[in-house]
């Protein structure tokens, strides 16, 4: 099983300091990968993975994920490559639409027609990441650059795909998918088909399905269903994950945590792989230093 670990849906955000740390420890115990998000405060995501990429050898890197509608693709292919330049060829690239209430209300721009917006941005990226001159012009976007950075290698680029239409598109031209408050159910009934039968019809290879869930091993179930529903409480109120909960038929985020001991957590993502997962990326979210010790232990048990 390819585990890695999601640093920032839950606690505090790091530093470049404490996420350097934070995945040399990642690493020690054995994980696969270690993610960050970009989010609208705390630090540049690829920024501060170069840095950590310097300083924790072998472990995969990526981000889960860098909202598309904030800058274009030739500047986001840009700050990509310079960081697979100085890391080497381990950085997964995660891009992903955000929400509609975060574009238009926290950074004033407007979300329209996401599904065009993330192919235009798509035929851009893709091969300025491939150090390929780009002459693109569309209905939402344009790009026209010569090659980028010769030498650098090109991350795998992976979409926060939930619905029918952003996998079909994803499977078409990306390198996998990306998920988030999504069930079981829905990995193996809607995005593992979705977006494999996509790839097959372009021609593409494989596409990788990784999975985001938060986890918490403990006795007290009441204890951690309660922590789950406070920490991840804006998950539920979001469309587009609000969604993923309803085609599971669960009332909130903590339905869809894994709460439980040792045996549990194993069985859940167990269940996760069953489904289609190719990597599970936990979501730690211990409320004091025993359970973060012991969440961890019961992860690291299945590498």
């Amino acid at each position: 099983m390819q585990i890695g670990i999601f640093r920032g849906p839950a606690g505090k955000l790091l530093n470049v300091e404490e996420l350097i740390a934070d995945a040399a420890s990642a690493h020690a115990d054995g994980f696969h990968s270690y993610w960050v998000p970009q989010m609208p405060m705390g630090v540049d995501a690829l920024l501060a993975l170069s840095h950590v990429g310097m300083a924790v050898p072998e472990i995969e890197l990526g981000t889960a994920v860098i909202p598309t509608y904030v800058q274009h693709p030739i500047s986001m292919a840009q700050r990509a490559v310079t960081v697979t330049s100085i890391i080497g060829n381990r950085l997964s690239l995660g891009v992903g639409l955000s929400h509609k209430p975060v574009i238009e209300k926290q950074y004033g721009y407007s979300f329209e027609r996401p599904v065009r917006h993330l192919q235009e941005f798509l035929e851009i990226l893709n091969p300025q990441l491939r150090n390929e001159a780009v002459r693109f012009t569309g209905e939402l976007m344009s790009g026209k650059n010569s090659m980028m950075l010769e030498g650098a290698p090109a991350p795998d680029v992976l979409v926060a795909a939930l619905g029918p239409q952003m996998l079909r598109l994803t499977g078409k031209m990306a390198d996998g998918t990306i998920t988030w408050m999504t069930g079981n159910k829905t990995l193996a009934d809607l995005t593992v088909p979705t977006i494999r039968e996509a790839a097959d019809e372009a021609g593409r290879q494989k596409p990788r399905v990784v999975v985001g869930l938060p986890v918490l091993c403990t006795d007290n179930l009441d204890a951690g269903r309660d922590r789950a529903a406070k920490v991840f409480q804006i998950y539920g109120k979001l469309p587009s994950y609000r969604a993923m909960l309803d085609r599971e038929s669960l009332g909130g985020p903590e339905d869809i945590c894994i709460i439980g001991d040792e045996a549990e957590i194993r069985d859940q993502l167990r269940a996760a792989f069953d489904s289609g997962a190719d990597d599970v990326i936990a979501v730690e979210f211990g409320s004091n230093q025993e359970e973060e010790t012991r969440t961890r232990a019961a992860l690291a048990s299945l590498l």
